[in-house]
């Protein structure tokens, strides 16, 4: 009996990502496991992330994580590069693929999308239930405006001279 391994394929996407396509996506991917009588674990949509720098010239990438188990020595590893490479290349701009330990927590935690923050108007909101209320009320307060500072001006004469 071979010995199954279990990976995660970690995908980032174009911002504009309709439904239809995440779904497609789903099922490509998924076609790809059960053909080397796999088995998905999850598939999910974790949200739109702001990027910490551009790529394909977007801001924003949605991520996606799929996480399954496959016989050991199977070939779609390089089937899933295949498919990200040449038919889905518009659609997906980076991916990682990762072994996991067969016995391992699938537990994991991610931040929240930006789908999932509070709306602009709900910062106070946000603020007490991380609590952080403190924080912009020094924000608020007016300050004393404070004196500038006296400055030498370099046009005066030195009282001392050397000789």
């Amino acid at each position: 009996m071979a010995t199954t391994q279990r990976y995660e394929a970690l995908m980032l996407t174009v911002p504009e990502i309709t439904q239809d396509e995440t779904k497609n996506l789903e099922t490509e991917l998924d076609r790809i496991v059960q053909g080397t009588k796999g088995s998905t674990i999850s598939f999910e949509k974790w949200g739109k992330y702001r990027l910490a720098y551009p790529v394909r010239n977007n801001d924003y990438g949605v991520y996606f994580l799929m996480r399954f188990e496959m016989p050991q020595g199977a070939t779609a590893l390089d089937d899933m590069r295949n498919l990200f490479t040449v038919k889905l290349h518009e659609l997906i701009m980076r991916t990682m693929m990762t072994r996991l330990d067969v016995d391992g927590s699938l537990a994991y935690q991610r931040p929240k999308s930006l789908e999932e923050m509070p709306a602009a108007g709900d910062v106070n909101a946000f603020l007490k239930e991380h609590k952080m209320e403190g924080l912009l009320s020094s924000v608020d307060r007016k300050r004393p405006a404070s004196k500038p500072e006296a400055t030498q001006n370099d046009d005066t004469p030195n009282s001392s001279v050397d000789a």
